[in-house]
């Protein structure tokens, strides 16, 4: 099974807000929604996509397992509770949202149950949300690379973590990029602007062009309409090797979310 290159996103969006997000996105073309559960917004989500009308089979839905419900006792009880919330007997794919080391379970027991709930059909793939390349291989060496279906993780023009998603090519696992527009950051960067106007394209379109052309699959987020319309043209932007070559070197580490006790030490 393969994951949509482009989906909606649903971080800090509840409530009425959410509801609409996600109506819109799917009334437009959406068929990829990511959530999670520290977002506390499953709820909101499953009744837009219940409102929605559009058949499960068409969707491919994304949540994350929040840090207290690691454990081996814990984990698949608090997935049944967000498959309630969404409305669905399964969901697509769960990543174990962040390494969090200390937090008294290790990656490995994490990793197994998590593979568990796959096996009673809770979820049709796993992966993994923020884990640098020592916590990949942790989570590698617990069920096997081929169980992991992605490494969801912050990549922007700004932050382009070559070393893990090298790593993460080379063993076969897709990246999905989140935060890819850097919170808007981007979108008002020069070269991108530039290279924007040379297509006739949004800030936008482009810089979720180029992590497409680079192989990732992007969750970008909006509550207005008209702009999640817009986002999804990217997928036919085609932008040239110089095009590239000047968002590549727009890189300067410029990291906007690193958690204190649920990051692990970046490469």
């Amino acid at each position: 099974m393969s994951i949509p290159a482009f989906g909606v996103g649903t971080f800090r969006l509840q409530g009425q807000v959410v509801i609409d997000s996600v109506r819109n996105a799917l009334d437009v073309g959406y068929r990829a929604i990511d959530t999670a559960q520290i977002y506390e917004n499953e709820a909101d989500v499953g009744q837009a996509i219940a409102e929605s009308g559009v058949p499960r089979d068409e969707l491919f839905i994304t949540t994350k397992i929040w840090v207290p419900n690691y454990g081996q006792d814990k984990l698949a009880a608090s997935l049944k509770d967000s498959l309630a919330k969404l409305r669905t007997d399964y969901v697509d794919l769960t990543l174990i949202h962040w390494p969090a080391p200390g937090n008294g379970v290790s990656i490995a027991q994490t990793m197994t149950a998590l593979a568990e709930a796959k096996a009673q059909g809770l979820t049709r793939q796993i992966g993994i949300s923020n884990f640098p390349i020592a916590q990949t291989r942790e989570a590698i060496a617990a069920v096997g690379r081929e169980q992991i279906a992605t490494n969801q993780i912050e990549l922007s023009p700004y932050l382009q973590n070559a070393a893990l998603t090298a790593f993460l090519k080379e063993q076969g696992i897709t990246v999905t990029s989140y935060m890819t527009l850097a919170y808007g950051k981007v979108l008002r960067d020069p070269v991108i602007n530039e290279i924007a106007q040379r297509h006739n394209a949004t800030a936008a379109q482009v810089t979720l062009a180029w992590a497409l052309q680079l192989g990732y699959c992007v969750i970008p987020s909006s509550t207005k309409r008209d702009n999640l319309a817009s986002n999804l043209l990217a997928q036919q932007l085609r932008l040239t090797d110089e095009d590239m070559t000047q968002i590549a070197a727009l890189e300067r580490n410029g990291r906007e979310v690193s958690p204190e006790g649920l990051a692990a030490v970046w490469d």
